[in-house]
């Protein structure tokens, strides 16, 4: 995984395809715990890094939708 270092210095556009693929990542992750819990071929370190990884995935989504979302004074 080739989380962004510093979101300040990127691109609006290449935040955008990051994103993305972070998401589609985050997806996956969580298709392939769904089918090791369901199969209960996982064992459980496994099944703890993977969570682990889709956690950080899902604060890197949350980082850049962050830098994306436009500042609206109310």
């Amino acid at each position: 995984m080739n989380a962004p270092s510093n979101l300040s210095m990127k691109n609006e556009d290449v935040l955008r395809v990051e994103l993305e693929v972070f998401r589609r990542e985050h997806r996956d992750l969580d298709d392939a715990i769904h089918a090791l819990v369901e199969k209960g071929t996982g064992d459980q370190l496994t099944l703890q890094r993977l969570k682990k990884r889709k956690l950080r995935l899902k604060d890197i989504i949350a980082q850049i939708e962050d830098r994306l979302t436009p500042d609206i004074i109310a």
